[in-house]
């Protein structure tokens, strides 16, 4: 399946006493769906996926894989600090379904770029899927450079990035990379709008896990090379931009599908959004379904 436009990296809805939601899972899955959402990502950071058990990860993606399977992608969150841990969870991903394995870079351990380059290409050789490579270094302490990718990018198995540094050398470095059978997806959703008018092929968003229609409408502005609407449209989600990185992700977000009524919350050591946030929140999630509906225009 294609890797292009807009993919969620879906947040793991939980019940007030911190257990998976099973129900609140299905109503965040099928929001996607109807939203126009063009992937999902399953148990990545957004999916607090350092808190889940085996089993619970078993659940989401046969869950994911059985309501949108042969529809969209659904790509795994598989990405370890170990490699032989990266490639077993690789492998439980693929047995569960999942279409695609998205790949951070080692969290903490820091290897070098020749690391990355002999960690990634293992994986890709052993973990039974297409691997995405995922670099966010403000997350991971792990900086994957362009060269690095260019290195991993004629690798057969190994099909697209998600680039959440956003400044214009990285993307112009990284779509020179850019091919039929390697897609550069933007990690950032405050400038995806303009990485996307650069020639990106889509965005892993946050925001589309509470407005899926309206980002879903911004990637096709951008993608058709609409400016001018394109701008317009950016203007109007700046505010969700800006506020799902008020505190760390997923609490912002989370708070905004928790007065959706999907979810109750996080898990040690993320706490709830902080009380000083709560109005904007309540603003926002009022305002987020006046947009989704005229989305749907």
């Amino acid at each position: 399946m294609a890797l292009s436009g807009i993919i969620t990296a879906l947040a793991t809805p939980f019940r007030a006493d911190g257990a998976l939601d099973p129900d609140g899972w299905l109503e965040l899955l099928r929001k996607q769906i109807n939203g126009g959402i063009q992937g999902v990502v399953v148990a990545g950071s957004t999916g607090e996926a350092a808190t889940l058990s085996d089993d619970e990860y078993d659940s989401l993606l046969r869950t994911a894989v059985k309501v949108l399977g042969g529809r969209i992608p659904v790509l795994a969150g598989t990405g370890l600090s170990g490699t032989a841990k990266t490639i077993e969870q690789t492998r439980r991903a693929a047995a569960n379904g999942a279409t695609h394995a998205l790949v951070v870079t080692p969290p903490y351990v820091r290897p070098t770029q020749a690391g990355l380059i002999a960690h990634y290409r293992a994986v890709a050789e052993q973990g039974g899927l297409p691997v995405v490579l995922y670099n966010v270094p403000g997350r991971t302490g792990c900086d994957m450079l362009p060269e690095t990718v260019a290195e991993l990018a004629s690798h057969p198995n190994i099909v697209g990035i998600k680039e959440a540094v956003s400044d214009s050398a990285r993307v112009d470095a990284l779509l020179a990379l850019r091919s039929d059978s390697f897609a550069i997806l933007g990690g950032d959703d405050a400038t995806a709008a303009r990485s996307m008018l650069s020639g990106i092929d889509g965005l892993i968003s946050v925001g589309s896990n509470v407005l899926p229609a309206a980002y879903r409408r911004l990637c096709d502005l951008a993608r058709a090379g609409e400016r001018e609407a394109t701008g317009s449209w950016d203007a109007r989600l700046q505010p969700f931009h800006a506020f799902c990185g008020i505190e760390s992700n997923p609490i912002p977000v989370k708070a905004l599908l928790q007065r959706a009524g999907i979810g109750h919350g996080l898990r040690l050591p993320l706490l709830p959004l902080s009380a000083g946030h709560h109005a904007a929140a309540d603003q926002l999630a009022a305002d987020a379904v006046a947009l989704e509906e005229l989305s749907s225009r």
